[in-house]
């Protein structure tokens, strides 16, 4: 089954008991049984809802892993894969990962006892020199958020294995539709299912795809325990959503093509940062393993006067928090996504204060090039 196919047949199709074309929400949170432990596969809805689990299978589907979860967003996907690790662990992550990955990481798994280093993870020999005797996992972001830096999954999951280690890999901007990290050779993809998936600025979901029966079996005692499941009303959303993932993301892809060709021949603009690009650091990389380049663009206009400026003058660009839905969106990593990096840290990595990134959306490409020319005047 090829892939746009895949979108709307995969998983659980339509509903067996009426017909219905589209899974039904069932909105309850408890199921009739005959006798003790005599359900018909659901006994409640923490544990398992037939709309959410149809979700579950198309995930698990479109990633080509074992077995799917749902979460009620995508940190609390993070950290459910998180508490598959125990005090005294160590985690080793791409180094501009999400703000919202780094400030778990440091400001509450640390306390709990799980360990993490941050590294540039696009050059491998990072990863090998950080490797400690309680390694567990490398998490990776590619591309990452906000500087869309690429790294070689599948050399990055050889690393791993031959040191008995997770490959865990943030999917949330090229989504399963370019890329498909566990037949890459990855244990674990996530996703910030609010993003690409969703695509329409209307539900807030995670998803964890896992590639073996222990990991499912391990991650659904956590999903059951902790709680932080997906109701069925978003549930229900995400899958309308995922059919159209196809269409939404060849057409991200064609405007943002011709929204870079602008910046980079743009005055006004210092650098761009795209995947696209064939000067972008591991385009190659990023060519071999990945069937597109995505529609995220970050790009830099020297200060941060000039960027608030930039903000203050789009049209067409909402300012707002989150990427991937059908209208543009604009942002300042610096103060609204990355703003719980400390300011050196920050500066280190090269998210700089005149940094601005963009997630295209679905309008009329010559629009949004307008709007962006003049807003850069």
């Amino acid at each position: 089954m090829r892939q746009k196919t895949k979108l709307i047949h995969g998983g659980i199709s339509g509903d067996p008991h009426t017909g219905a074309v589209s899974v039904p929400i069932y909105q309850v949170s408890t199921y009739k049984q005959e006798g003790i432990g005599g359900h018909k596969g659901f006994e409640y809805s923490r544990t398992g809802n037939p709309t959410r689990h149809a979700l579950e299978e198309l995930i698990k589907d479109l990633e080509e892993g074992y077995a799917g979860f749902a979460f009620s967003s995508g940190m609390a996907a993070i950290t459910a894969v998180m508490m598959l690790f125990n005090s005294g662990d160590h985690v080793i992550l791409t180094d501009d990962v999400y703000g919202g990955t780094y400030r778990v990481m440091t400001k509450v798994l640390r306390r709990l006892g799980i360990e993490s280093t941050f590294v540039d993870t696009s050059d491998l020999t990072n990863v090998e020199k950080h490797i400690q005797p309680n390694t567990k996992a490398i998490y990776i972001e590619t591309p990452t958020n906000p500087l869309l830096k690429i790294t070689d999954i599948q050399a990055a999951s050889a690393i791993a294995k031959a040191h008995g280690l997770l490959t865990i890999v943030d999917n949330t901007f090229s989504t399963p539709y370019w890329q498909t990290p566990i037949a890459l050779g990855a244990d674990i993809v996530i996703h910030s299912a609010t993003k690409y998936l969703g695509g329409h600025s209307d539900v807030v979901a995670g998803l964890v795809v896992v590639n073996s029966q222990e990991l499912a079996e391990n991650l659904h005692f956590i999903q059951n325990s902790t709680g932080g499941i997906l109701g069925p009303q978003d549930s229900w959303l995400l899958m309308r959503g995922i059919k159209t993932l196809g269409v939404r993301m060849e057409e991200h892809e064609e405007n943002t093509r011709k929204i870079v060709e602008f910046l980079v021949n743009h005055p006004a603009v210092k650098k761009v940062y795209y995947p696209g690009l064939e000067t972008h650091p591991n385009h190659e990389i990023a060519k071999k393993q990945a069937r597109g380049f995505g529609g995220m663009v970050s790009f830099d206009v020297g200060s941060g006067e000039k960027a608030d400026q930039l903000l203050n003058s789009v049209h067409y660009f909402t300012l707002a928090e989150s990427l991937g839905a059908v209208e543009s969106l604009i942002s300042l990593p610096a103060k609204m996504t990355h703003a719980s990096i400390p300011k050196e840290r920050r500066e280190e990595l090269g998210i700089t204060d005149g940094l601005v990134r963009i997630s295209v959306g679905l309008e009329d490409v010559e629009d949004l090039i307008e709007d962006l020319e003049q807003a850069l005047k």
